[in-house]
């Protein structure tokens, strides 16, 4: 008699048996871990966010009260304020955890970079530096962390030239630069310049969006976008004097810390 070997046949699989998950990606959680990760930083370096989530909540849930008792719809309209306070609460956190994440970069070569990449539709910007200079020499090498460096971002108040590092290099490269810009563009179009740092004349990096924001208006969107391929066009066979090493680019948020690692 012949014998068969039951373990070379192939399993089969249950009609009504349960797929094996595939493993996670820990460098892809998920949108509650995220969620617990962002809430564990944010709580970290900004105790007070919690008090600021759970006000907002409760505002939104004391408006809602009132406006039930005036329509005599309580526990219709309460219900419906639910979710609108969980919502205030979590657009609370998301601010705060962007503040947090601009408190950790602060300081680092090319960090302006990474606050100009939140700016809105109507702003045009470089991500590389518009003009650099390298810091002394420590050790006999270049001070690569003490880099003077002129970002430029074109919105409806002109051209904002932001400058960061050394005070006296990053003054004189910007005020060439602002020349430069400015019999590129012409009178017309004005040419705004900001410093970043924590000094009196100084904007510090979480303000700095919020500040070019409150910039007087003078062209439009459609005058925006021409002043900044023009100006884009005209230096891009001109590059910047970027000292080797430094790469504005890579100075993003740290999204370990965003998650609380």
């Amino acid at each position: 008699m012949s014998t068969t070997n039951d373990s070379t046949e192939p399993k089969r699989k249950r009609r009504f048996g349960r797929k094996n998950k595939p493993p996670r990606d820990p460098n892809n959680p998920g949108r509650w871990q995220q969620f617990k990760q962002v809430w564990s930083m944010t709580r970290k370096h900004d105790p007070a966010a919690m008090w600021w989530m759970l006000l907002a909540a409760l505002a939104v849930l004391l408006v809602g009260l009132l406006i039930g008792l005036w329509l005599n719809m309580l526990v219709y309209v309460m219900i419906i304020s639910l979710p609108l306070a969980i919502l205030a609460a979590v657009f609370i956190l998301a601010r705060r955890a962007e503040q947090a994440a601009f408190s950790q970069i602060e300081g680092q070569p090319g960090a302006t970079a990474a606050v100009l990449g939140t700016l809105k539709r109507t702003w045009y910007y470089d991500e590389e530096p518009v003009a650099a200079e390298a810091g002394g020499k420590v050790r006999g090498m270049r001070d690569l962390h003490n880099a003077a460096m002129v970002f430029r971002a074109v919105g409806l108040p002109g051209v904002v030239l932001i400058n960061e590092g050394p005070q006296a290099a990053a003054k004189r490269i910007s005020e060439n630069e602002r020349r430069k810009v400015g019999r590129i563009v012409g009178p017309e179009v004005p040419v705004h310049t900001l410093r970043v740092g924590h000094g009196e004349d100084e904007v510090r990096l979480s303000k700095l969006v919020k500040t070019m924001k409150k910039l007087d208006k003078s062209i439009t969107k459609q005058e925006a976008m021409v002043v900044h391929k023009r100006l884009k066009a005209i230096s891009a066979s001109a590059k910047p004097p970027l000292p080797a090493g430094v790469d504005p680019r890579k100075a993003r948020m740290d999204r370990r810390a965003l998650r609380g690692r």
